[in-house]
Formats: structure tokens, sequence, C-alpha cells
């Protein structure tokens, strides 16, 4: 089964525990990273509406062109493993560290799992964005693009995916703690965000319940 199918109770079961992390604790560690990262998922969208929820694990993202970057922030740090459909890979520090993501990745893999061993819970899951180095593009749907400036705010100092887009990408097979989500975020949302939420999911997930409450 492919892991993003797998229950996060089996997850732990077959790869290992997470972390827990916090925000702050991302922060920290990107410290001198002379890269772009920012915090997504449950976490962009507590820092947004206030509401405390439980989170498994912590989501980071960076420009996928800037693999290089985060590889050579990590070494002698964390090993880095590539996450595939159906796969967990090391990737090693001597294996072309300076090379483009898609010679050195596998194919389809979009996001990394570092840890600081495999006797050690998982501390990060860092996703690549698509697209260009300075333009966000939905990972579904390439006709929905923004300049990355655009797509990021910020929080107690530290970057964070604006709520709307978030959302956009929640809503394909959106989950409980995603509905969750929707609920304390959306009517938070200012009239340009709801808007420019409502024509994408109309493009990319046309029928979406979510259009309606918009």
């Amino acid at each position: 089964m492919p892991i993003h199918q797998l229950s996060e109770a089996e997850l732990a079961r077959l790869y290992g525990p997470w972390a827990g992390r916090t925000p702050a604790e991302a922060a920290a560690f990107f410290e001198g990273y002379p890269g772009r990262w920012w915090l997504a998922g449950g976490w962009a969208i507590e820092a947004f509406t206030g509401v405390e929820r439980h989170h498994d694990d912590l989501d980071l993202e960076i420009p996928r062109s800037e693999l290089a970057l985060l590889r050579r922030h990590l070494a002698g740090r964390l090993d880095m493993w590539t996450a595939t459909v159906g796969a967990l890979l090391p990737l090693l520090p001597e294996d072309d560290p300076d090379g483009l993501a898609d010679a050195v990745l596998p194919t389809g893999c979009g996001q990394v799992w570092v840890r600081p061993s495999g006797a050690e819970p998982w501390e990060y899951d860092i996703l690549f964005m698509p697209g260009g180095r300075d333009t966000w593009e939905f990972k579904r749907d390439d006709r929905i693009r923004l300049p990355l400036a655009d797509v990021l705010w910020l929080h107690d100092g530290a970057p964070y995916l604006r709520p709307e887009v978030q959302l956009l990408l929640k809503a394909k097979r959106p989950r409980q703690k995603d509905q969750a989500d929707f609920a304390a975020a959306a009517p938070l949302l200012d009239g340009a965000s709801r808007t420019w939420l409502r024509g994408c999911l109309e493009l990319a997930h046309p029928g979406h319940p979510w259009i309606a409450e918009l």
C-alpha cells in the first residue's frame, strides 16, 4: 500500500515515530540556512486561526530547486530519506551532493523525511515546491500559480504558507482534521482569499463541497 494511504498508527509501526517538533524548533533548525523554507500543513492553519489541535508531525517546505542547499545544511546532522509512493530510500551525503533534484531523487519523489539515525524518531517531513525558483505552483494543477512571495506570511518570526493555499492542498481527500481546519479557517479568510480559494477549487476540484461554503 502506498505510504500516503497508511494510517498514522500504521506508519509509526512500520517506519518509526515522529519527534513532534514545534515551529519554534523548526525556526532554530533553519537558523543560518541560505535558502527559503516555510511551515505548512496543520501548523500553518493553526498559526492563522489560533485554534490549537493535535499534530502528528511538522510539515516544512522548500523550493525543489534548492535541494542541494538543504543537503548541505543537513550534512553531519540528519540523515535524509526520500519518500516516494510505496518506498523510503536513503539519500546519502556523498550521492551527487550538488546534483539537481531531478537527477538525484527517485521519479515521483516530492518530499524527504529526516532523522539523526535509524534508532531515533523522524524530525521533519520536508516537501518540495514544484514550479520555478520564485513561483509557487499547485502540484495537482499547474494552471494555478502565484509568486512565491504571495503565498507566504510571517507569524512569530517564522514563514508560513497562507491559509487559503494550505486549504487548497488539503482539499483533494479531506480527512477529519482537514475538515476541522477548513471549518476553523474559512470564516476568517478575507474576501480576496475566499474568492481565490473558491476559484481554484472550481478549476481543480469541480463540485467540491467546500465551494458552496465559500
